[in-house]
């Protein structure tokens, strides 16, 4: 997996094999930073990235010029993981929190800009996702939750998506604030 734009554009990103994840494909993380570049200035972005895994999308923000991500996810590994890759990129704007994501959400957080949730495809509970992230008021005001699933899965919560990007087997539903 590489960084497809920005400052670190090209660097590879290698996790072991070991680790628990499903990396977003650099197809698909190139056209959804076509649209995010559309709407936001990256470098005053505030960013939650959920079920971080490998961390390739807190990198793609970050190199990007984005100064604040925070990653969350459960996996001791995975968490390591962006740390030394953090390091090695001489990135000090990627901070990681080890949680379960759902408690994490329950718990609340500081209002971001943009929310990424990229659950395991087959958690169920990613249906409640976008309703506990508007509940908890974790958007800021025009801020935009991106939730990345199969392609042919509709999330079945009350809020509706604006946009649903597909691209090969995963899409991308996005709400609004």
């Amino acid at each position: 997996m590489r960084i497809t734009g920005g400052d670190l554009r090209g660097r590879l990103i290698r996790p072991p094999a070991n680790l628990p994840v499903r990396p977003t494909t650099d197809f698909a993380k190139s056209a959804l930073f076509n649209i995010l570049n559309n709407h936001f200035d990256f470098p005053e972005l505030k960013v939650l990235d959920l079920f971080a895994g490998a961390g390739s999308i807190a990198f793609e923000f970050v190199s990007r010029g984005t100064e604040d991500v925070t990653c969350v996810d459960e996996d001791m590994d995975c968490i390591r993981f962006i740390k030394k890759t953090a390091a090695d990129f001489k990135i000090p704007e990627i901070h990681c929190i080890r949680s379960d994501v759902f408690k994490f959400v329950k718990l609340g957080f500081a209002p971001c800009d943009i929310v990424f949730a990229d659950p395991p495809f087959i958690l169920e509970e990613t249906d409640s996702l976008p309703d506990l992230i508007l509940e908890k008021g974790m958007l800021k005001e025009n801020g935009w939750l991106i939730v990345e699933h199969q392609a042919k899965r509709f999330l079945q919560s009350k809020a509706l998506p604006f946009d649903v990007r597909k691209y090969g087997n995963c899409a991308f539903s996005m709400y609004r604030c």
